[in-house]
């Protein structure tokens, strides 16, 4: 399986292409630099991002940003977001607060960016 890669490393914004199966890396070009080695092969076997949304307060009206605080798998993505869906937050809550704990076990938490007074 080819598969083309714009890595986001650095602002030069390499087009890496990574050929190979599963974790298997048969060949990988196209990076400028050490970091876009690295960044190829972990988009290529095992993807992640850090997730940004928000939850809603008690009264409905009012959005909490979040985040996760580290980056979660690709194919859970959707599972977490289910997840926060459910969430209401009531009360005064701080920046960088945690709002859900190790998130669908992905060992990352969901944290508030902003505040509720």
């Amino acid at each position: 399986m080819l598969k083309e890669i714009i890595c986001t490393v650095c602002p030069m914004g390499c087009n890496i292409s990574v050929e190979g199966e599963g974790e298997n890396i048969a060949s990988i070009k196209g990076y400028n630099c050490n970091r876009g080695i690295e960044y190829g092969k972990n988009e290529f076997a095992h993807p992640v991002r850090i997730l940004t949304t928000t939850v809603k307060a008690a009264d409905d009206n009012i959005l909490l940003p979040v985040r996760s605080s580290k980056p979660i798998p690709k194919e859970l993505i959707m599972e977490c977001m289910s997840e926060i869906k459910k969430v209401r937050v009531a009360g005064k809550v701080k920046r960088y607060e945690v709002i859900i704990q190790n998130i669908c076990g992905s060992d990352a938490d969901i944290v508030a960016t902003g505040s509720l007074e």
